[in-house]
């Protein structure tokens, strides 16, 4: 079996070795870097299956590497920080992580989310056959492929958009509460907070919406939640 290498981004250097301690225990690989301008050097060159990434950091903070590896890569990012602020939860979701969580925390549940995002990309990048091609006016997304195509042009969504973006797109015209979409694709046994449905719905509406502020695809049903218009 292949071993998972996962780095970690922490200055607190106490920090850092207890999430490798543990990770190792685990049977995961992990680097451990303390600034954030080298961090996202090593995310973008080294293929980890995931990057644990702490919000505070000398020279470039936790949002902006985890922002600027967005630009290229969908490995899952989980940030972690000590400032309690919900602004800040949904600003790293918002940028692309998938995760948050507030420190101090359980090393035991920190490893429990590592699993959860790690099974949960190579199932949604790899690990499943997907056998044809959902189409609708302007919107394709090609299962065989893992391909978003919105107005002609292929569109990156992160693992956790397109789950999502495909439950929807698999059971057009019902209406779904952010809880039931939460506890659809993030699974029921998942630790988070509903309101990353939200974020996440409004990542990909600016993504594949003609007209963001106007949906043509994902429709707000006010008092209700959301549907997909096919």
């Amino acid at each position: 079996m292949e071993i998972k290498k996962i780095l970690i981004v922490e200055d607190d250097r106490e920090i850092a070795e207890l999430e490798r301690d543990y990770l190792q225990i685990n049977g995961y690989e992990c680097d451990i870097c303390a600034n954030g301008a080298d961090g996202l050097q090593m995310a973008l060159h080294t293929d980890y299956s995931l990057v644990i990434l702490d919000v505070m950091l000398p020279d470039m903070d936790g949002f902006a590497v985890c922002a600027r590896l967005r630009e290229t890569k969908e490995t899952p990012v989980i940030l972690l920080t000590a400032r309690l602020d919900e602004i800040d939860k949904i600003r790293g979701l918002g940028l692309g992580a998938d995760d948050y969580i507030t420190k101090p925390f359980s090393p035991g549940e920190l490893v429990a989310r590592v699993k959860t995002h790690i099974s949960r990309f190579e199932r949604l990048t790899g690990g499943v056959s997907r056998s044809h091609v959902l189409t609708f006016p302007g919107l394709e997304i090609d299962k065989d492929a893992h391909k978003v195509i919105a107005g002609g042009r292929e569109r990156q969504l992160t693992a956790r958009e397109y789950e999502l973006l495909l439950f929807f797109a698999e059971n057009p015209n019902r209406v779904f509460s952010r809880d039931t979409l939460f506890d659809r694709v993030w699974g029921l046994d998942s630790l988070g907070d509903v309101a990353t449905v939200t974020v996440h719905i409004q990542r990909i509406r600016e993504k594949i919406e003609p007209d963001p502020q106007n949906p043509r695809y994902i429709e707000t049903v006010w008092g209700a939640g959301y549907r997909f218009h096919a």
